[in-house]
């Protein structure tokens, strides 16, 4: 089989709806030409149109996100005043009020406040309330007298060496709070504090003594000078 060539113009021309008269189709195609060149020229004009709204914008320093927020806030404004957007405004305004000019809203509002009053006059809820504020004054003023003896200390050993620290100052007079200071694990700290102080002092003498003594000097003989 070899291929046969079709004409167009007959093709359309058979395959055109019937009762029309081949003046009509002419007609209609030659108008259908017209409508399709002015879309094409339409289309190139708003091509143009969108080069050059892209260049003033880009003159004045606008960005694409400053447009897509713009056509937001347009969209929600054209959101706003369209006809659905009040009708459901208005229609959840009445509900709003039918709901709350109910009688089962006031008696459960109502229920509610004497609840809450109840609550605020009970003796347990004073109590409670009377407790926690005496305990934030407490640990208020236990937080203030630590770091008031913690300054203390620290400006106490920049001001004097650390080997008289423990002989000037004593951790005795540096706490203020007597419950700590008569308590079992503070004696118990203060007394290795001692131990410690003793064994410091008592090893510096030591080392002072043998330092300066003649007898130190003399047990040793001299070493001779050895040959290299």
């Amino acid at each position: 089989m070899t291929d046969v060539p079709v004409d167009n113009a007959a093709s359309a021309r058979t395959s055109a709806p019937e009762g029309l008269t081949l003046a009509e189709e002419e007609e209609l195609r030659s108008e259908l030409a017209k409508v399709e060149e002015e879309i094409g020229t339409l289309r190139q004009v708003l091509a143009a149109k969108e080069r050059h709204c892209g260049e003033l914008k880009r003159k004045l320093g606008l960005t694409p996100l400053d447009g897509l927020k713009q056509n937001l806030s347009k969209s929600w404004h054209d959101v706003q005043v369209s006809n659905a957007y009040v009708r459901t405004s208005e229609k959840l305004g009445e509900w709003n009020d039918k709901v709350t000019q109910s009688d089962l809203y006031l008696s459960a509002s109502s229920t509610l406040e004497d609840w809450n009053e109840k609550l605020t006059q009970s003796e347990a809820y004073k109590k409670t309330q009377e407790t926690l504020s005496q305990a934030g004054q407490k640990t208020s003023a236990a937080l203030s007298n630590v770091g008031s003896v913690i300054s203390r200390k620290l400006g106490d050993m920049r001001a004097h060496p650390f080997s008289h620290s423990f002989s000037s100052y004593s951790i005795r007079h540096s706490i203020s709070m007597p419950a700590m200071r008569n308590s079992a694990t503070f004696k118990s700290f203060e007394d290795r504090v001692g131990t410690i102080k003793s064994r410091v002092v008592g090893s510096r003498e030591n080392s002072t003594d043998s330092l300066h003594s003649p007898s130190g000097a003399g047990d040793k003989p001299p070493q001779d000078n050895a040959p290299f």
